[in-house]
């Protein structure tokens, strides 16, 4: 297969930062991008170009002799499938098949088979499904009658194996009823399990990044887990929670959601909404970046750009924590460059440096994590009786314990507590505002 980056060329006097607030991402990052979007569905890569354009064309995308051009480029190399870094409109896909000669495939189509193979749990293959039909519905009927035969994914490459999909408007738009009605179902149950742990109640803190930032292996380091992590775009898609232990004792609820990625389809941010709902349950979000990507700047405006779309403010301090993952990949000199200028930020814009991969940086992290819950919850002294067993075990279940010293037969204590729980410890333990020495 063939990856095409169409992208278009700057005017003269653009500044490094568009209109819309977006970082202009630079173009060999875009193309690598692509290809590393192709190769994470295991497709061979013969060739991977840059097609830079003055203007897009409302037939072929393309210029007529670039499309002439790459027409030849395929035919030396004998592909396929061409993959085009762009969202392509049906008559365009179906007008560059044609003058190819290959199945073309575009950024929305490739990202939606990657997540069509990635899916494991119920509620993800829903998802896929319904943004799939979403996107295919228009392509289907004016392109032609039926899918091919296809293989894997959502078949948007041909090749034997996958079960035929009648391309009539009217069954599309019934099937689609149908996903959304199940979907309802299963975000209903996902909002008991979500106030089961309120009851309780668990704090929740949710990863959000780039794709291939190194959220899950985070994760995992946070929480001892083993959720798939690879250096591979989109290793990870269907959400994840797991117990975060805080350094006092506390107990949190850690997210892990699948990865943020330039231009993502809409169809996609729509679909995923569910998924995503823990992101907007969250106390705080901590914004992974990989710190050692040469486009780590114009990723951090792509993961704010969705942040928004979900309705939450990406400059909201107090909510969210930006992580500087991959450090391990600096050397000394680089580090401390880092860490300058990372100091030099306003103290409520914090970044903290941290290794995924070594553990480096990730005390201070879930430190970090731990102040920002404490802010919105109450510190309390109190007296118990020691032979008060099931006060002194509540106590231990239902907040943070922050000191407890023994002294004639009763434990002084201090604790942090929920304010769900704060008239309870007042009335019961007679407890008082803590006053910090």
């Amino acid at each position: 297969m063939i990856v095409i980056g169409p992208y278009l060329r700057m005017r003269a006097g653009s500044t490094d930062a568009q209109a819309d607030g977006h970082v202009l991402r630079d173009t060999e990052a875009r193309l690598d991008e692509a290809s590393g979007l192709a190769r994470a569905i295991d497709l061979v890569i013969a060739d991977a170009l840059i097609a830079p354009i003055g203007q897009i064309r409302p037939a072929t995308y393309l210029g007529k002799g670039k499309v002439e051009e790459i027409a030849g480029l395929i035919k030396s190399h004998d592909v396929e499938l061409v993959v085009m870094d762009c969202a392509l409109s049906p008559i365009q896909q179906r007008n560059l098949e044609k003058a190819w000669n290959a199945k073309v495939l575009d950024r929305t189509g490739l990202i939606l088979e990657i997540f069509g193979r990635r899916a494991k749990t119920r509620e993800g293959a829903l998802q896929v499904e319904l943004a799939h039909l979403n996107y295919q519905r228009s392509r289907l009927v004016r392109s032609w009658t039926h899918l091919e035969r296809q293989r894997g994914g959502f078949g948007f490459m041909g090749g034997p194996g996958e079960t035929q999909i009648e391309a009539d408007r009217r069954l599309i738009q019934e099937r689609i009823a149908r996903l959304e009605g199940d979907l309802k179902k299963v975000q209903a149950t996902r909002r008991l399990h979500r106030a089961g742990r309120q009851r309780v109640p668990y704090r929740v803190v949710a990863l959000v990044g780039y794709t291939n930032a190194g959220k899950s292996t985070l994760f995992n380091r946070l929480t001892r887990a083993e959720v798939q992590a690879a250096d591979m775009l989109f290793a990870t898609l269907d959400p994840t929670l797991r117990a975060l232990t805080l350094p006092h004792g506390g107990k949190a609820m850690l997210s892990d959601t699948v990865g943020f990625i330039s231009n993502l389809p809409t169809q996609l941010v729509a679909a995923f909404r569910a998924t995503l709902e823990e992101v907007l349950e969250a106390e705080v979000i901590l914004h992974v970046r990989d710190i050692s990507h040469e486009d780590a700047e114009a990723q951090q405006s792509d993961v704010d750009a969705v942040l928004r779309q979900l309705g939450i403010n990406p400059d909201d301090s107090s909510r969210i924590i930006e992580v500087w993952n991959k450090i391990d990949r600096f050397d000394a000199e680089q580090r401390e460059e880092l860490q300058n200028i990372a100091a030099r930020r306003p103290s409520d814009h914090a970044a903290l440096l941290v290794s995924a991969e070594t553990g480096e940086g990730v005390e201070a992290l879930l430190a970090a994590i731990e102040e920002r819950l404490a802010a919105k919850r109450s510190t309390f002294d109190l007296s118990i009786d020691a032979a008060d067993g099931a006060g002194i075990s509540w106590l231990h279940r239902n907040s943070e314990v922050l000191a407890k010293e023994l002294h004639d037969g009763r434990f002084d204590m201090t604790v942090r507590v929920d304010e769900t729980k704060r008239d309870i410890v007042v009335s019961r333990f007679d407890a008082v505002p803590h006053h910090a020495a």
